[in-house]
């Protein structure tokens, strides 16, 4: 099965993945970048060390890719639209054991934005 990663756009066009990923140091970055490869390749085969779904009632739909480079670790959040296709949402560097409600909340909206303007 062929699978298709596409970054979400605000209605302005800004990618706010993409601006994530260009603040993450070059190594962080190179890793987070394989990891959205290894979505590409495997989808929804892909195993828990590298993505998880999120299982938190309002938030259920949304998936995490789970990027862990030198000590640090960062958060994609994305979900699977018609298609075959993943949707990247919203990233973050990760500070606590526990997803803040912060950053799932905005991946929700995003999510729902996306959902109404593209008509999922």
């Amino acid at each position: 099965m062929k699978w298709q990663v596409l970054f979400y756009e605000k209605a302005n066009g800004v990618s706010p993945v993409k601006d994530f990923l260009k603040t993450l140091p070059p190594g962080h970055q190179a890793k987070a970048l394989r990891e959205i490869d290894l979505l590409e390749q495997f989808g929804t085969a892909l195993q828990r060390l590298h993505a998880a779904a999120v299982r938190q009632g309002r938030y259920t739909g949304l998936w995490e890719l789970r990027i862990q480079f030198s000590g640090d670790a960062s958060r994609i959040f994305y979900f699977l639209a018609q298609g075959n296709r993943f949707v990247l949402l919203h990233g973050f560097v990760k500070k606590t054991d526990a997803l803040p409600s912060r950053e799932l909340e905005t991946a929700r909206k995003r999510m729902e934005d996306h959902l109404r303007r593209c008509g999922e």
